[in-house]
């Protein structure tokens, strides 16, 4: 949260041209501090629902200890559910109705599990696409991970995700390219994020569409904004991921060989695994494929107890930071996006200036 230049101490002035959150203790008087609201538009499979809402809940909680937050998860009707997870949905979530008539100071919008390589294929895309320019025009910032990513990108920027052959799937290093940007005030200049995909958007997809990628890596971006600069957050990687997330993936691409050989045995995530626990799992291959063992034999619960997280204290960071800017723009009324006097093309005010427009001064007589 940011600092209060409530004096004429000459640090405050500094920290400003460092770069720093400092805000005038005029400004300061005028920001209402409430309890945000935030929604989180939940697209995961049945088996991943709750998983999911505790993920998203944990890293926005974890985030910051003193703001207060209002979790609203909402899913879409055209999302194909079965029996239980039909009931916790009514029981628990709101419709996309509901929201809107509510409101919300900033959205979460989750990924998820689409098998056509067409995303306008998928049965959700047009109620997401009404979700996402909705919360575009009435929220202050919409935060959308991995598939979300690719599917804002096709249908508001026309960048179709394109394959990228072998599954990017492990835990990556990642560096930040934009150092200045609020978002990664703080944070490592080089960290972890697990990934998951099978498609992406190219760094140069994103420089098209006029997004500003502020983290990439070897695989591509991860952390990018939208062409205001904060209004849309997209991620191509799973910073909400828990350390055991890619474990239970790596045993349910087990269980799918199973039902299908030509699958493949598949491969263990990348910079995820120490060389014991792969050794543990190469042992269980073994067992597996020769009637030895059976899924239920999987030694999880043995490789959880040495699994590291490199991921999530830099996770946390990003979100404070998003929770922070949403507190210093958005609206004491929750209808409205931005306070009074936000420029909602540049709502952070860090857009470089433009000299384009201005009469300079001449020396020339006229």
């Amino acid at each position: 949260m940011p600092l209060i230049a409530h004096s004429n101490l000459p640090s405050f002035d500094r920290l400003k041209q460092q770069g720093e959150t400092i805000l005038s203790s005029d400004k300061a008087k005028h920001q209402d501090i409430r309890g945000l609201h935030i929604g989180l538009l939940n697209m995961m499979p049945d088996a991943a629902l709750e998983a999911t809402e505790r993920q998203f809940f944990r890293l926005v909680g974890h985030s910051n200890q003193i703001s207060q937050f209002y979790m609203h998860p909402f899913s879409l009707p055209s999302i194909d559910r079965g029996a239980v997870a039909k009931e916790h949905l009514q029981k628990h979530y709101k419709t996309f109705e509901e929201i809107k008539s509510h409101g919300l100071d900033a959205l979460i919008i989750s990924g998820a599990n689409v098998t056509q390589p067409d995303l306008k294929l998928a049965p959700f895309y047009k109620e997401l696409k009404e979700v996402v320019n909705w919360s575009y025009e009435n929220v202050t910032s919409t935060l959308c991970s991995c598939l979300a990513t690719h599917a804002v990108l096709e249908f508001k920027y026309g960048q179709k995700r394109l394959p990228v052959g072998q599954k990017h799937w492990g835990v990556f290093p990642h560096k930040v390219v934009n150092r200045t940007h609020p978002l990664v005030k703080g944070v490592n200049t080089r960290f972890d994020v697990p990934h998951s995909r099978f498609n992406e958007i190219s760094i140069d997809q994103f420089a098209e569409a006029g997004v500003s990628v502020l983290a990439e890596s070897s695989i591509g971006a991860h952390l990018a904004v939208s062409e205001d600069l904060f209004r849309l957050v997209f991620f191509q990687g799973h910073p909400e991921y828990d350390s055991i997330s890619l474990l239970k993936e790596y045993k349910r691409e087990i269980s799918l060989f199973l039902e299908n050989n030509k699958l493949g045995y598949p491969p263990t995530p990348s910079n995820y695994l120490s060389e014991q626990n792969i050794a543990i799992l190469n042992e269980f291959q073994t067992k597996l494929l020769s009637k030895k063992a059976t899924l239920k034999d999987f030694p999880e619960s043995l490789i959880l107890k040495t699994l590291d997280n490199t991921w999530h204290d830099s996770a946390n960071a990003v979100i404070n930071n998003w929770v922070g800017c949403v507190y210093q723009t958005t609206n004491e009324n929750i209808a409205k996006p931005f306070m009074s006097g936000i420029d909602p093309t540049d709502p952070l005010n860090i857009k470089p200036v433009s000299y384009t427009h201005l009469t300079l001064p001449t020396n020339r007589e006229v």
